[in-house]
C-alpha cells in the first residue's frame, strides 16, 4: 500500500489547527501555526513533484456503503494547480496576519481557524466523491464564518451571517441534487458516489438539467456570479484582509472547479444546453463587476468587485468550450489567487498605518512610502491583467479562445478590460499613491514604509505573477490536460479556423 499523501496532505494542517486550541502562549501559538503551513507546504510540493512523474496518488476506500460513499481522493491538473496556490498562499497570510486585529478571539485562534480552513479547502479541491465533495464544501463555511465574525470589521456580524445564509441556500440546493444522484446511481444498479461511476451513466435529458442546475446555482454563488455576488463585497469590507485573501482567492474558487469538475464532468448535455444562458451571465458579471469597482469608494470593496469581473471571464472562458478558453480559465483560477492576495494584502498593510480603507483617507503616499505604492502598483496591473503579468496570459487565452467560438459575446466582454485600467490606474493607484502629500499621509507613511516581514509576504506572490507571465508554459501544461478531457467528455469540438478564401 502506498503512503496516502492526499489524506496526509489535508489531515495535516486540520490536526496544527486542532493543536493550537490548547493553552499555550501567544508567540508559540503563532510559530506552531506556521511551521505546520510550511510543512503542509511542503507536502504539496511533493504531491506536485509525484504527480509529475506519474505516480497514482488516488484513494478509494468504502466509506458509507448503503450510499455508495466512498473516501475517495484524487489529483488531475486544476486539482493540483488550486492545491499549490492554497498551499503557497496560506503561510504568507498567517505572516501577513502575524499581528491580527484586535477582535472577539486572540491570535492563536485565528492561526488555528485558518489551519483548519486549509484543510478543509484541500479536500475540497481533492475529493472525487460527490457526497464527500459536499460535505467538505459546506464544512469550509464553518472556520470561514469564524474568522468573519471573530475578527472583522464593526459590521462583521451582518457580513457574516449574509455569507452564511448565501453559502447555505446555495448548499442546500446542491443537496437536492446530491441525493437526486443516489436515487438515479441506485436505479441503474448499484448505488455510488464516485465520480467515475457516475460520469459513466451519461444523465441526459430534463432529469440531467434539473441535476445540474442544483450544482450549478450553488456554484454561481460561490463564485460569484451577478447577480447572486452580493453577499462578496460586504463580506470582504468586514473581513480582516488575510481572511478575504483566502475567500476570495481560495475559497471563491470552488465555483469554477465545481462548474467544470462537477457541472461538465456529470453532465455534458445539460451543460451544452446551458452554454448560451451562461456566457451571457458571464458577461454581465464582467461589465458589472468593474463599473462597481470604479464606484467603489472602499479599497477592499473595491478588491471585491474586480474579483466578480474577473470570475466573469473565468466562466466565460468555461461555457465558451474551447480548449483554449478551458485552459485559459483554470490558468485565470490560479492567477487570480495570487492577484487578488496581492490586492487584499497590500491594502491591509496601507489601513494598518492610515486606520481607514477609505480611497478618499490618502493622497501622495508614493513620496512618504515608496515600496508601499510600488506593490500597490504593481498588484494593481496583475488586476488589469498587464502584459507581463500572468493574468495576462490566462485572460487573452480567454478572449481568443471564446472569440473562436462566439465573437458578438466576446466583443461585448472586451470593455471589461479597459474599465479595469480606470479603477486601478485612474481611482485605487492615483487618488490615493499620486499628487501632493496629504497632512494624513505624512504623520501615518513617514518612516513606517513595508516592514521586511511585510516585504517577505509581497515578494514571493509578485514573483509568481511575473514568473508565470514571462514563463507560463509549465502552468499551462499542467492545467491543459484537463481542458483537453473535459471537452471530449461533454462532446464539443474546437471550432475549425477559418481561412480566408477558402471555399
Amino acid at each position: 500500500m502506498t503512503f496516502p499523501w492526499l489524506t496526509f496532505l489535508g489531515l495535516l494542517p486540520i490536526i496544527g489547527g486542532l493543536l493550537l486550541f490548547l493553552p499555550m502562549g501567544k508567540g508559540a501559538a503563532r510559530i506552531l501555526g506556521l511551521v505546520f503551513s510550511v510543512a503542509t507546504l511542503a507536502v504539496g510540493v511533493t504531491v506536485a513533484v509525484l504527480h509529475g512523474t506519474g505516480a497514482d496518488l488516488s484513494v478509494a476506500v468504502p466509506w458509507i456503503r448503503a450510499f455508495g460513499a466512498w473516501w475517495a481522493l484524487g489529483v488531475d491538473g486544476m486539482g493540483l494547480a488550486m492545491i499549490l496556490l492554497t498551499v503557497v498562499l496560506t503561510p504568507l497570510v498567517l505572516l501577513a496576519e502575524w499581528e491580527p486585529p484586535a477582535g472577539r478571539w486572540s491570535a492563536q485562534s485565528f492561526f488555528a481557524l485558518v489551519l483548519i480552513l486549509e484543510g478543509l479547502a484541500l479536500f475540497v479541491f481533492t475529493s472525487t466523491d460527490v457526497l464527500l465533495f459536499y460535505l467538505f464544501f459546506e464544512a469550509t463555511l464553518i472556520p470561514t464564518y469564524f474568522l468573519i465574525v471573530g475578527f472583522g470589521g464593526e459590521r462583521r456580524g451582518f457580513a457574516a451571517i449574509k455569507f452564511l445564509l448565501f453559502s447555505l441556500a446555495g448548499g442546500l440546493i446542491m443537496l437536492a441534487s446530491v441525493v437526486g444522484l443516489f436515487a438515479v446511481s441506485a436505479s441503474q444498479g448499484t448505488p455510488s458516489y464516485l465520480i467515475g461511476d457516475l460520469a459513466a451513466l451519461r444523465i441526459d435529458g430534463d432529469l440531467g438539467r434539473w441535476l445540474m442546475l442544483g450544482f450549478l446555482v450553488a456554484f454561481i454563488i460561490k463564485a460569484p456570479m451577478v447577480p447572486l455576488h452580493t453577499w462578496l463585497p460586504d463580506t470582504a469590507a468586514q473581513s480582516t484582509p488575510g481572511t478575504a485573501t483566502l475567500l476570495v482567492g481560495v475559497l471563491d474558487k470552488i465555483g469554477t472547479f465545481g462548474m467544470i469538475r462537477f457541472c461538465l464532468g456529470l453532465f455534458p448535455e445539460a451543460s451544452v444546453w446551458v452554454a448560451p444562458f451562461m456566457t451571457v451571465f458571464a458577461v454581465i458579471s464582467i461589465l458589472w463587476g468593474a463599473l462597481a469597482a470604479i464606484g467603489s469608494t472602499n479599497m477592499m470593496r473595491m478588491v471585491a468587485y474586480t474579483s466578480v469581473s474577473h470570475f466573469g471571464f473565468m466562466v466565460l472562458g468555461i461555457y465558451a468550450f474551447t480548449t483554449t478558453s478551458q485552459t485559459g480559465s483554470i490558468f485565470y483560477m490560479l492567477n487570480h489567487g495570487f492577484s487578488t492576495a496581492a490586492l487584499f494584502l497590500i491594502v491591509g498593510f496601507l489601513a494598518k498605518r492610515r486606520g481607514s480603507y477609505d480611497i478618499d483617507a490618502y493622497g501622495g503616499v508614493q513620496k512618504v512610502a515608496p515600496v508601499a505604492a510600488g506593490v500597490l502598483l504593481l498588484a494593481g496591473l496583475s488586476a488589469l491583467s498587464l502584459p507581463g503579468m500572468a493574468t495576462f496570459v490566462s485572460e487573452f487565452l480567454v478572449i481568443a479562445g471564446s472569440w473562436t467560438r462566439n465573437p458578438v459575446i466576446t466583443v461585448f466582454a472586451l470593455p471589461g478590460v479597459v474599465f479595469a485600467a480606470v479603477y486601478v490606474l485612474a481611482i485605487l493607484y492615483k487618488r490615493t499613491m499620486t499628487g501632493p502629500v496629504t497632512e494624513q499621509s505624512e504623520k501615518a507613511f513617514t518612516g513606517r514604509d513595508l516592514t521586511g516581514i511585510e516585504k517577505a509576504v509581497m515578494v514571493p506572490i509578485i514573483a509568481m505573477l511575473l514568473f508565470f507571465g514571462f514563463v507560463p508554459q509549465p502552468a499551462v501544461s499542467m492545467v491543459e490536460p484537463t481542458a483537453k478531457a473535459t471537452m471530449e467528455y461533454v462532446g464539443v469540438t474546437d471550432p475549425a479556423p477559418v481561412v480566408k478564401g477558402a471555399k
